[in-house]
């Protein structure tokens, strides 16, 4: 089984993360996926961004939810990167899902829900995506899993992926309990004896955030279903000489 790689906020880690040069990024080294993060602005717009707050990662300060979209707009998202990246600025759910309308790997959308729970969130990002991205796989994962729950009443046949920092006993029991298809790992769960059993049960398991090549090569070797990377690019070279090794062996 090959295990799908997911340019985490875009190439992250070598582009400003969550930016439509991050997201060009990985689509032009072709990654098996894209991981972007919504918030939702005091005008009711879908943004891509991180954090709650604009602090880090633009020349801005304060929360995504008081501003408004046309305020937003206005912070450069880029230049704290790097002044190549100046003209950056914090994208629409919109712009990216236009952006990615002919890409054909799997989009993964972090609901940022977990601090602030952002109310009819999960009806809006539905409804973008029906709309501007719809014949393309669409993964949902969020750390709140209540939300989760709501986008499932939602769309019945939503896929998507519990965020987790803990190791659960018998995850599959929870995850099928409110109706996720797979287990989105920190590293340490992922590399736990109980992956290939939650695989066993019917469940994808995919791990974040690997950036180090060891930790790639583990986890292809455990056979997981994908990681979520800052550095797309490594970890498919990675994946490419690790598959050529196995092919050896035998």
């Amino acid at each position: 089984m090959k295990t799908a790689i997911f340019a985490h906020r875009g190439s992250k880690g070598n582009r400003p993360e969550n930016t439509i040069a991050a997201f060009k990024e990985a689509m032009r080294i072709n990654s098996d996926g894209i991981e972007l993060d919504v918030h939702l602005t005091k005008d009711q717009e879908l943004v891509i961004i991180h954090d709650e707050k604009i602090d880090r990662t633009t020349n801005g300060k304060g929360y995504v939810k008081d501003y408004t979209l046309q305020q937003l707009k206005q912070f450069d998202a880029g230049v704290w990167f790097s002044d190549e990246y100046k003209s950056e600025r914090i994208p629409t759910l919109k712009e990216v899902l236009i952006l990615l309308k002919d890409y054909e790997g799997t989009l993964n959308i972090e609901l940022k829900t977990d601090r602030i729970d952002y109310p009819f969130i999960e009806q809006k990002v539905i409804d973008a995506v029906h709309e501007w991205r719809p014949n393309h796989p669409t993964l949902y994962s969020s750390f709140n899993h209540e939300s989760l729950a709501r986008l499932k009443a939602i769309e019945p046949e939503a896929d998507f992926g519990i965020l987790l920092f803990e190791k659960l006993y018998d995850p599959w029991l929870y995850a099928r309990h409110i109706g996720a298809s797979s287990l989105h790992l920190y590293k340490p769960a992922a590399l736990s004896p109980s992956t290939s059993i939650i695989q066993d049960e019917g469940l994808a398991v995919r791990a974040w955030t690997i950036n180090d090549a060891d930790d790639m090569r583990r986890l292809f070797a455990l056979g997981v279903d994908g990681i979520m990377t800052d550095y797309p690019e490594k970890a498919m070279e990675i994946r490419e000489e690790f598959k050529e090794l196995e092919v050896q062996k035998k």
